[in-house]
Order: structure tokens, then C-alpha cells, then sequence
């Protein structure tokens, strides 16, 4: 069972955000991720927030959590505490990148506990998929470029295969992030391997 936590950065695109979302998900909304419900066509099971960016009438069955508006957590960092909390393994974060580049930070930081954690975690938004790599990862050729940062400012040694630029047991740098925009070879698919640390990856639409 997916944690799918609502963030409410803007989101364009949602027939294409639709797709990665399951018929028995078990969905949090963040403050004004409220908004996004109903295009996503999914309803609250949990609602979390210090409602300073929405100022709507909460009309809900679902629970409700205010938070306090001077805290440590983010909105959303609490509603992926409170998913580790009630057992969830795989998370899907959406409409957490935004305009705001401080919460979009916080947010993409968020994978890397969540990988600490041997939980899997994917961010979603109108232009790729994000997630942390600590052993392989895949990229087909349905994906125009992809990029691996260095978000963690962790040693790695980093192999890849089947790509445009390839890499053999190289590493990336958080002060040099060189490994952007590359690209999948034809009728191939990449294969990433972290022989040590972790990555950030993004698969552009």
C-alpha cells in the first residue's frame, strides 16, 4: 500500500499525475494540497497542516491534524513522519516542488531520510521523477534525459551503462555536478549502479 502525500505546489499536469496514483493509496494532504484533491480524483484519508496557505472551510470526513504555524517540521515533513508512523514502505509525493525553492529543497531532502530508512520514495512533478539511489536504478528510453546529483554531499562511486555519457565507477561532487542532462541510448536501457553513497536521480518527461 502507497502513501501519497499532496503538497500544494502548483501541478499542470494531471492526467499525467493520475497515473502513478493507486485505487487503494492511502492519501495525505498538506494544507493547501487540499486543492489538488479533486482534479487527482482521490480523496483525503488524512489532513495535515498549519492552514496558513489555505483558508478554505475544511468539509471532510477525513482526519484532521492542525499543526502549530511555528514549528520544526514543514507541513509536509510531518505528514511523511506521520506515514513512517502508521507502517507505510512507499511513498509518492506530489505537488511538493514549487515556486518556493526552500520548501522544494526541504522536500527533495526529504528522500534521503526516507531512503535511511529503507523506505521507497518517489517525487513526482510536471517535469520528471525524482528519487534517491543507494544500489541500481533504471532509466528506459521512454525518458528524454535524465541527471544524477549529489544532494548529500556523501562520497560516491557511481557506474553507467547504456548512455550517452557513460560513467565507470566515477563519482560526482556536491560542488560539481556534472552528471546532467544525459541521455539514453537508442532501443537501450541505462543502468545506474552506486557501488557507494547515494544519489539523487530525476527522469525527465
Amino acid at each position: 500500500m502507497q502513501c501519497v502525500v499532496v503538497g500544494g505546489a502548483d501541478i499542470k499536469n494531471y492526467e499525467r499525475i493520475k497515473t502513478y496514483i493507486r485505487e487503494d493509496d492511502y492519501v495525505i494532504a498538506c494544507d493547501c494540497g487540499v486543492r489538488h484533491l479533486d482534479a487527482l480524483g482521490v480523496q483525503a484519508d488524512l489532513i495535515v497542516g498549519d492552514f496558513d496557505s489555505y483558508k478554505g472551510v475544511l468539509e471532510t470526513e477525513a482526519e484532521v491534524i492542525r499543526l502549530p504555524k511555528e514549528k520544526d517540521d514543514t507541513d509536509t515533513v510531518y505528514a511523511l513522519r506521520e506515514g513512517i508512523n502508521r507502517g507505510f514502505d512507499e511513498f509518492l509525493l506530489l505537488g511538493v516542488v514549487g515556486n518556493r525553492f526552500d520548501h522544494s529543497f526541504v522536500n527533495v531532502a526529504a528522500l534521503l531520510k526516507l531512503d535511511s530508512l529503507g523506505k521507497k520514495a518517489l517525487i513526482v512533478d510536471d517535469y520528471c521523477e525524482m528519487e534517491v539511489v543507494s544500489d541500481a536504478a533504471f532509466v528506459t528510453s521512454e525518458y528524454p534525459f535524465f541527471s544524477l546529483l549529489n544532494i548529500s554531499g556523501e562520497e560516491n562511486e557511481i557506474s553507467i551503462e547504456n548512455a550517452k555519457f557513460g560513467l565507470n565507477h566515477g563519482s560526482i561532487s556536491s560542488e560539481y555536478q556534472f552528471a546532467t542532462s544525459n541521455e539514453v541510448l537508442p532501443e537501450k536501457t541505462v543502468k545506474i549502479t552506486l557501488h557507494k553513497g547515494r544519489v539523487l536521480l530525476l527522469r525527465d518527461f
